[in-house]
């Protein structure tokens, strides 16, 4: 029996993409950006500083670098602690060696249970960036909109009180989101996230409760993705930080400025026998006329001041 024409009628099919959050655009036709000084490259270093708590939910998924062993798995804990006991300060030193400046990406709970943590980010002049609650707090659709609004309210309340800085800034544990999950953040009073890594430069998201600007992280070229999910040794993963470098700085000089994304974890970045690497790539990169490094904040102000 032949199917009815109506079978194929579906009021939905359009040209375009399956959701209406941006709009396509080819990076190599846009307008040119500027960035202050005449600089081409905007490097943005994004440190992550984590809490993994030993009762970790496993559903509906973990976030990366999660713990995986039987409970309490104290193996793995300890291994992400060491970048709040160490190798969060041993970036931070780097970073005041180099005179740079950049953003830290830290839970929510880090600010009640390890406020030095922050003290000593913003004593550094760096930039808070709400990292989520904890790491065993996933955004998903599955939460109600109550539930994950006050997730991400608690994560602003404690960082803005711990920080006195505005923390503006959002990055999602694991980079998760729910579909209300942009709606939630403007309505929180962030203007700009991390979560999206589709683009080489900032652009505007469109949510119910106004605009927000998804700014590069680079997912491939991340410290934890390169060691821990591609198992690449730490020259590889400077030569590709170089090899990303090098062609965003080609094309900055056809087309505009270009953002350099860093991610980087203070539980991997800042073992000892990992930040001469992390020393390394960034000498490399600002060896190089025209590289200005800022925190996120700043090249989102510089970028939306363009539009």
């Amino acid at each position: 029996m032949p199917l009815p024409d109506s079978y194929l009628d579906y009021p939905a099919r359009r040209y375009g993409m399956d959701h209406d959050r941006y709009d396509w655009s080819d990076m190599f036709q846009r307008k040119p950006i500027r960035w202050p000084g005449g600089a081409r490259i905007a490097l943005s270093i994004v440190t992550h500083v984590q809490h993994f708590p030993l009762d970790m939910p496993a559903k509906p998924f973990k976030a990366p670098g999660a713990l995986s062993m039987p409970y309490p798995d104290f193996r793995y804990f300890t291994n992400r602690d060491y970048g709040n006991r160490l190798g969060v300060f041993r970036v931070l030193r780097l970073l005041s060696d180099m005179g740079l400046r950049g953003s830290f990406a830290i839970n929510g709970c880090i600010a009640a249970r390890y406020p030095a943590v922050v003290r000593a980010v913003v004593d550094g002049g760096h930039e808070v960036v709400a990292h989520g609650l904890d790491m065993g707090k996933v955004h998903h659709s599955g939460l109600t909109e109550a539930d994950e609004d006050a997730i991400i309210a608690d994560a602003l309340r404690l960082l803005r009180a711990g920080s006195g800085q505005a923390v503006e800034g959002w990055l999602s544990p694991g980079r998760a989101q729910g579909f209300r999950t942009p709606e939630l953040l403007a309505r929180n009073g962030v203007r700009w996230c991390l979560d999206w890594a589709n683009d080489d430069l900032p652009y505007e998201m469109c949510t119910a409760e106004g605009p927000l600007l998804a700014m590069p992280l680079a997912y491939e070229t991340d410290d934890r993705v390169v060691a821990n999910e591609y198992f690449h040794s730490e020259p590889e993963w400077v030569q590709q930080v170089k090899d990303r470098f090098d062609v965003l700085y080609r094309e900055s000089a056809e087309y505009g400025g270009r953002v350099m994304s860093l991610p980087l974890h203070s539980w991997v970045s800042g073992m000892p026998y990992r930040v001469e690497y992390l020393r390394e790539a960034l000498g490399y990169m600002l060896a190089h006329d025209g590289v200005w490094t800022a925190p996120v904040g700043e090249i989102a102000a510089a970028f939306a001041g363009q539009e």
